[in-house]
Order: C-alpha cells, then structure tokens, then sequence
C-alpha cells in the first residue's frame, strides 16, 4: 500500500467526525437549527440568476451523468496513450466504492431534502423513509471522482492543477447543493468526512503493481497508469 499523509490517525478522526454528525442529528441537537437556519437563509437569497449558475455548477458532482462517463473516457484516453488497462483499474474501484457506501447510507438514514416544505420537521434523521438526502452524494461523488481523474491525470498535469481538480471542484459541488437547498449543510459537511476518507483509500491503492492476467502483460497492456 502507498503511503497517504496525513497518516491512518487522520482517516480515523474524519470517520468520527461523520459519527459524530450522524448522533448530533439522531438525537435532534441544536445542530439542526444550524440546518434550518442556513436553509432559510439560502432560501432568502436566491435570486434567479444565481439560482441556474449553481444548478449549471452543480452538475460538477453529478456522478451518473457527468463523473462517471468522465472517468471512463479519461481512463480510455491514458489507457489508450499508455498501451495500458491499468487506467479503468481506479475507475472500476471509484464506483464500487461509492456504490457500496453512499446508497446504503442515504436508504438508512431517511433524510429528506432541505427543500421539502411538505413534510414536518424536513431536517430530522430517520423520519422521512422515501428521504435520501443525507449524507450528500453530489459532495461524496465529487470528492471521490475527482481523486480518480487526478491519479489518471497525474503524469500529465502540474500539482497545481491536480490541486483544483481534487479540492476546487469538490467545494463548487458543496457551495451549490447547500444554496440551492438540494442538501442541508450538515448532509454536505457528512460528505466531506466520509469523501476525503474514500478518497483516501483509492489513493492508497499501488495501482501500477496491481498483478494483471497474463493475456493482457504479453500483449504489452500492463504499462503505468502515468505517462
């Protein structure tokens, strides 16, 4: 495994922030007022202009229609430069990753979207069984999507660039959601905690010692990911 600083005692301090959010919220502290504050506030200001440039910008953490087509034909392009299948290896891993967790997480927690007026008390945990709002999933996707195309990317762009691609565009997706009330805070300040941890674990991955099958090493397939 590659070594990712902050070391393992920074993962563990993001997951019980995550947990710690996730209590505050179930037990229905006056964290909730923070939700309910800010989503009013948001509401106030929110003129029309700026309500389509964040839906436009939103569209940056879109995982199914946006990320993931993203990742894959940047994985074909590095693959196809490099003569390597290496590159769909931290694509296939992205989306399992994220399949696994923000899915199961939304489907249990029951959380509707701050923009629900219809329900009493929209920003309870476990309350609404149709809700899947948190923890946010534009703000996971981005953080986690975003890492992949920086490690398919790395051999080609500056570690500036690779900078505002990994934290630029996760902090558009979690200005964006939050104003447009698609998302409580707290839905998007979950998903940077368990983000930044999925995130973590690809990066620790050593994708270009990864054993491949034969057929694809005497075909000449098994380069580096990086060119």
């Amino acid at each position: 495994m590659r070594n990712v600083r902050p070391a393992l005692w920074f993962d563990l301090v993001l997951l019980a922030l995550f947990a710690a959010i996730t209590v505050a919220l179930a037990l229905r502290t006056p964290l909730l007022s923070v939700d309910l504050a800010v989503r009013d506030l948001v509401d106030a200001h929110r003129p029309t202009w700026a309500y389509w440039t964040a839906r436009v910008f939103n569209y940056l953490g879109q995982g199914g229609q946006v990320l993931t087509p993203l990742a894959v034909l940047t994985a074909v392009y590095v693959g196809w430069r490099t003569h390597s299948v290496r590159p769909a290896l931290p694509v296939i891993a992205g989306y399992a990753i994220t399949y696994l967790t923000i899915g199961p997480l939304k489907l249990w927690t029951d959380r509707t979207a701050a923009s629900d007026h219809k329900v009493v008390h929209p920003e309870y945990l476990f309350h609404v069984p149709t809700g899947m709002s948190y923890p946010s999933g534009h703000v996971v996707n981005a953080i986690v999507w975003y890492g992949v195309l920086a490690i398919l990317l790395g051999g080609l762009l500056r570690p500036g660039q690779l900078r505002v691609i990994r934290y630029g565009a996760p902090a558009v997706v979690l200005f964006t959601t939050t104003y447009l009330s698609f998302h409580w805070v707290t839905d998007g300040l979950a998903a940077i905690c368990l983000g930044i941890v999925l995130d973590r674990v690809l990066q620790r991955v050593p994708w270009n010692a990864i054993p491949l099958p034969s057929w694809f090493t005497t075909r000449g397939w098994s380069g580096p990911i990086a060119y």
